[in-house]
C-alpha cells in the first residue's frame, strides 16, 4: 500500500475538525476525496503532509510511519503536495519556480526534468521566462503541480486541480494527471467536480463534515444516486 490512513483526527484550536478518518492508496492508483467546500478535504491533506500541528491518529507512507513527522521530511520522502492555493513564486520565471522544486531522483519513482514537464504541460514550454505573476490561473496551477513533480515524487496529493478552470484548461489538467499515473505516480485528488473525478480516478471517498461517509469504486458511486445526491450536490 503505498499510502495509508487509520484513525485520524485533527483540530484548529478547540475546534475539532476531522473525525476518524481512514483512506489508503494503492501503487499507481489514482484516488478522489470528494465533497463539498468545507467538508474537510484540504484539512486532510494538510494533515497528512503535516501542516496540522493538533493531529492524532496514524500515517503511514511506503511502509513507513510519518504521523509525527515534520513536513520537510515528509516531502523528502516523496510525497508531494499541490496546495489549492497554488503559491508560486510570481517574481520568479517559470524556469526558476521549477528550479525550487528540485529533489535528487529516488528509487522506485518517476524522474521528472524540466523538458519531461513541458511535454506534460506544454503551455508551460512556451513561456518558461516568464514570471509567475504574469500568468493566468490555469498556467499557475500547470507550474504549482511541475514544481512539485520536480522533486520526483512517488505520491501527489492535489487540492482541487479543477477549480476555476477553463474547460480547454480542465482537459489538459485530465491528460496530465492520467500521463502522470501511467508514469508511475499514485494520485489522491481532492474535488467538488464530479465529472471531472470520474475521467481520472479508480476509487473515491466522499467526506462530510469532517468524516468519511462512502468509499468504492467509482461505478459503485454511479450506482448510488442517493449518496451523490446527499453529500454532493449543491
Amino acid at each position: 500500500m503505498k499510502l495509508s490512513v487509520a484513525n485520524l483526527n485533527s483540530h484548529y484550536g478547540p475546534a475539532h475538525i476531522l473525525f476518524d478518518i481512514g483512506l489508503e492508496v494503492g501503487e499507481g492508483e489514482v484516488v478522489a476525496l470528494l465533497g463539498r467546500n468545507g467538508a474537510g478535504k484540504s484539512t486532510t491533506f494538510r494533515s497528512i503532509v503535516g501542516l496540522v500541528e493538533l493531529r492524532e491518529g496514524q500515517i503511514m507512507f511506503e511502509g513507513q510511519d510519518i504521523s509525527s513527522a515534520p513536513t520537510h521530511e515528509i516531502v523528502r520522502a516523496g510525497l508531494g503536495y499541490v496546495p489549492e492555493e497554488r503559491r508560486i513564486f510570481t517574481d520568479l520565471t517559470v524556469e526558476e519556480n521549477l528550479e525550487v522544486g528540485r529533489q535528487k531522483p529516488r528509487l522506485g519513482a518517476p524522474q521528472w526534468t524540466r523538458e519531461k514537464l513541458y511535454q506534460l504541460f506544454p503551455n508551460l514550454g512556451e513561456m518558461k521566462n516568464r514570471p509567475g505573476g504574469r500568468m493566468s490561473g490555469g498556467e499557475q496551477q500547470m507550474l504549482t503541480i511541475a514544481r512539485t513533480l520536480m522533486g520526483n515524487p512517488s505520491l501527489v496529493l492535489l487540492d482541487e486541480p479543477s477549480e476555476g478552470l477553463s474547460p480547454k484548461i480542465v482537459e489538459q489538467m485530465v491528460d496530465a494527471i492520467l500521463t502522470m499515473k501511467k508514469e508511475g505516480v499514485s494520485l489522491v485528488v481532492s474535488e467538488q467536480n464530479l465529472h471531472f473525478a470520474k475521467l481520472i480516478s479508480d476509487r473515491a471517498y466522499i467526506i462530510e463534515r469532517g468524516r468519511i461517509c462512502f468509499e468504492g469504486t467509482m461505478a459503485e458511486l454511479d450506482a448510488r444516486p442517493d449518496i451523490r445526491d446527499a453529500h454532493l450536490s449543491i
